[in-house]
């Protein structure tokens, strides 16, 4: 019992040490070796939990688009009953904890997207569409007025704004999380009150 608890754990630890490192210099860039000696395991030790380097890179990117679309249906679901607004102030706090949390993700998303499988890359733009119509119907609900391809544009442009965290400079640069999260959170509530204004 205490092997299956460990060995997820080890597989996120893998996983996260494979994000940084595919970030920082490029799948290509990265061997097997150098990831297993960033979880103290020998590179062979890592074949134990994952295919090889591409197995790793579409369970990153297919994972977080499936993580964010699990939390977005989450935060509806305990939203039931509430005001739309509030549903959509948790949207965004939810993927502004993910651009905070995740950056490395987030440029591995950009630049390495084309090297997964085909059917890995179908399945990314598959949860990734899924997203995006939760937050566009959330958002129509609070603008009524603003017609769905309008309100569609203005949701990939908030993911633009709140997904550039990886150029924001080093983390020891920014504000704080929380006065970042705060700036961010004002930004794109004020992108959308921009995009339904009449």
């Amino acid at each position: 019992m205490a092997t299956r608890t460990d060995a997820p754990t080890r597989r996120e630890q893998i996983l996260k040490e494979a994000a940084r490192l595919f970030a920082e210099r490029g799948f290509h860039g990265v061997g097997v070796d150098e990831i297993g000696a960033a979880v103290g395991i020998s590179g062979p030790g890592l074949y134990r939990h994952f295919a090889g380097k591409d197995a790793m890179l579409a369970e990153l990117l297919v994972g977080i688009s499936g993580q964010l679309l699990t939390g977005a249906k989450r935060r509806l679901a305990e939203a039931d009953g509430g005001s739309a607004e509030a549903v959509l102030d948790s949207l965004i706090e939810g993927h502004i904890d993910f651009a905070l949390d995740d950056r490395p993700l987030i440029t591995l998303h950009d630049r390495e997207l084309d090297r997964l499988r085909d059917s890995d890359r179908k399945l990314v733009r598959q949860l990734q569409r899924q997203y995006v119509e939760l937050w566009v119907e959330i958002l129509r609900e609070v603008y009524p007025g603003l017609a769905e391809p309008a309100a569609r544009s203005a949701v990939h442009s908030v993911f633009g704004l709140l997904n550039s965290t990886p150029h924001l400079g080093r983390p020891g640069s920014l504000p704080g999380r929380g006065a970042t999260a705060e700036l961010l959170h004002r930004m794109a509530r004020g992108a959308f009150a921009a995009a339904g204004a009449e």
